[in-house]
């Protein structure tokens, strides 16, 4: 199978005939979304940092992990988690000596406000894209990167 041309439904279906469902239906998803887990040295400040940029709030915490998710949000919505991982090492993006392993697009009315405010809540600049476009790259204070995009 090519999995290059392979559609997302296709390849469901190729997965269940494999396991021996009679009728796989293409269009029932696998999983659902639960959320995003970033490693981190600090899971605490790290969500406090990610609250305020995302006007979310704390809705789960414990010893190792906090998760945030929009006012109101629930189990099932769209939610971050950060999880100690005393021993991380942020990416060194965009030199690739320790790869990035994702980022977050995040999307903005005004990049220059946007920015005043992220570097405000202890976002680093990457000064990528060295042009000026729609989307510039900073890092959070764990040093993950995250995009700010207009739209």
């Amino acid at each position: 199978m090519d999995l290059d041309r392979v559609t997302c439904s296709g390849l469901r279906q190729f997965a269940g005939t494999m396991l021996g469902m009679a009728e796989p239906d293409a269009q029932t998803a696998i999983a659902t979304y639960g959320m995003t887990a970033l490693d981190t040295q600090n899971p605490r400040s790290l969500a406090v940092f990610y609250c305020a940029l995302l006007g979310w709030e704390v809705t789960d915490v414990e010893d190792d992990w906090v998760t945030i998710r929009p006012p109101g949000g629930t189990a099932g919505g769209p939610a971050l988690a950060f999880q100690l991982a005393p021993d991380h090492v942020p990416p060194t993006w965009p030199d690739n000596s320790i790869p990035q392993q994702f980022h977050l697009d995040l999307y903005v009315a005004d990049l220059d406000v946007g920015e005043q405010q992220v570097i405000a809540l202890g976002a680093r600049l990457t000064g990528r894209p060295e042009e000026p476009g729609y989307f510039r790259v900073y890092l959070d204070p764990s040093g993950h990167p995250f995009c700010l995009c207009e739209g």
